[in-house]
C-alpha cells in the first residue's frame, strides 16, 4: 500500500472535510393527522404509516 511522501498539511485536510456536514432530516406533513414527522417513517403522533394504521398510540 503506498504512503505519502510529505506530510499533508492542516488546510488540506480541511479542505478535503468541508463537506462533511450533516444534513438535517426531512419533514413531511402526515396525510393522516396533519402532523410533521420525518420522510417515510411511522407518525409518531397518530401510528399511521401509508393510509393505514400500523401501531396504537396512547391519548394521553
Amino acid at each position: 500500500m503506498p504512503l505519502p511522501k510529505r506530510r499533508h498539511s492542516k488546510t488540506r485536510g480541511r479542505k478535503r472535510r468541508t463537506h462533511w456536514v450533516a444534513s438535517a432530516p426531512t419533514l413531511v406533513e402526515c396525510s393522516h393527522c396533519g402532523e410533521t414527522k420525518r420522510a417515510h417513517q411511522l407518525c409518531p403522533h397518530c401510528g399511521y404509516y401509508r393510509g393505514r394504521a400500523v401501531k396504537e398510540v396512547e391519548t394521553v
